[in-house]
């Protein structure tokens, strides 16, 4: 089995990206039809070439992670221009900028995974952490940025922290399945919002729309370069969560209580491990993780909350997870991937190539993730005899999951 999960991830995004090619190529050929009653060759070349081509090399590279359009990036040396230095090399770091949210909310879902609990409600706490965040950072003034950017931060975690306890004491006191109260509490999460950026935390003068007021400076998350690179201390911050949700989780009795509640509740009762609290501790960090992600984004990025926060990090955190194993290692470079597709949807738009492609491409990666099945069939990939057994245990609940 060791060999199917080293394999797995690379050949589920190597299926998911040609499939997505395959949908852009449709796409671009319904634009071709004039052309391929005449020339089918040139129409089919000209949509692999706009499609692969600009689709998957060119945006990664002017838009992504790699390292930019190397042609401009001479350039814009040779000019000396610094503006135009960081322009070019604008790509790189931004990148990394939409792929900060995503690591804490990956984090989320992993440390809920690891702990037996499927924890659909990331995004709604990550909007309870940013109204938290928002509140802090516009509304207590006069302290140092040294106190009141971790303060603000804090309240974020605390934001989240508190509407993960929730579904968790429910889960542990009355049995009530965590995916329906997540759920549930996302809706309420996203309502409780609206009314707060309607209402009490609406920016004076702005007729009425649901915006907060600016955070004062103090709360900013400080950024390294001048305008337009926007990387930031955060992305720094992430990692370090990362590594501390690595050794709770691998490190100490606490993760290991966690880890084996989420294996076998039977067997952990059994050994005498408190269950009720280690659900509602589970279900409380990953919320704590998630408001983080809130706070985040409006203490580094956005300065003030609006409606349209997130694009969806928290229901995407649930395919980082599951592509990342549920490992905080894993996450990290799940994050990198997504932020990049995030990234470069924009560049693809402006090569004719719908921005849509890359959240169609990330749904196929989850269904691959979560169909290994497939990968098995496709590769013609056999099953060690101790997978066999592992799989036919765990169907009745005997073995990890």
């Amino acid at each position: 089995m060791a060999g199917v999960a080293d394999l797995g991830p690379g050949l589920r995004l190597i299926i998911a990206t040609l499939l997505g090619s395959v949908i852009g190529l449709e796409r671009e050929l319904t634009g071709q039809r004039a052309g391929l009653r005449t020339h089918a060759l040139v129409a089919l070349g000209s949509a692999l070439f706009t499609v692969i081509g600009l689709g998957y090399v060119q945006p990664p590279l002017s838009g992504s992670i790699p390292a930019g359009d190397p042609v401009r990036i001479v350039q814009a040396f040779q000019s000396g221009d610094a503006l135009e230095i960081r322009r070019a090399l604008n790509p790189i770091p931004e990148s990394l900028v939409n792929a900060t949210p995503y690591i804490f909310a990956g984090l989320a879902v992993a440390l809920g995974f690891r702990s037996g609990l499927f924890n659909i409600g990331v995004e709604g706490q990550l909007f309870m952490g940013a109204a938290a965040a928002t509140y802090v950072g516009y509304a207590v003034k006069g302290l140092p940025g040294f106190i009141h950017m971790p303060l603000a931060f804090l309240a974020g975690a605390l934001g989240g922290a508190a509407w993960g306890f929730i579904p968790g004491w429910l889960k542990a006191k009355t049995g009530g399945h965590e995916v329906i109260n997540t759920i549930m509490m996302n809706w309420i999460a996203f309502r409780l919002t609206e009314w707060l950026l309607g209402g009490p935390m609406t920016r004076p003068g702005s007729g009425g729309l649901p915006i907060s007021p600016i955070i004062e400076k103090s709360a900013e998350i400080p950024q390294f370069f001048p305008a337009p690179i926007r990387f930031h201390l955060g992305f720094f911050i992430a990692l370090g969560m990362a590594w501390l949700v690595h050794w709770l989780l691998f490190k100490t009795t606490w993760g290991f209580d966690l880890r084996t509640v989420g294996a076998n509740p039977n067997a952990a009762r059994y050994a005498g491990m408190n269950i009720t609290r280690n659900i509602i501790l589970a279900m409380t960090l990953s919320g704590a993780l998630a408001g983080m992600a809130g706070a985040n984004q409006i203490l580094a990025v956005n300065r003030s909350m609006a409606l349209g926060l997130s694009p969806g990090y928290g229901f995407d955190s649930i395919a980082l997870a599951l592509l990342g194993n549920s490992t905080p290692v894993g996450v990290i470079l799940s994050s990198l991937l997504f932020g990049a597709l995030r990234n470069g949807a924009t560049r693809m738009e402006l090569l004719r190539i719908p921005n849509d492609i890359v959240s169609i491409i990330q749904a196929l990666i989850l269904v691959f993730v979560a169909a290994p099945a497939i990968i098995r069939t496709i590769y013609r990939v056999k099953v060690p005899k101790e997978a066999e057994e592992v799989v036919f245990v765990g169907s009745w609940g005997g073995g990890n999951k």
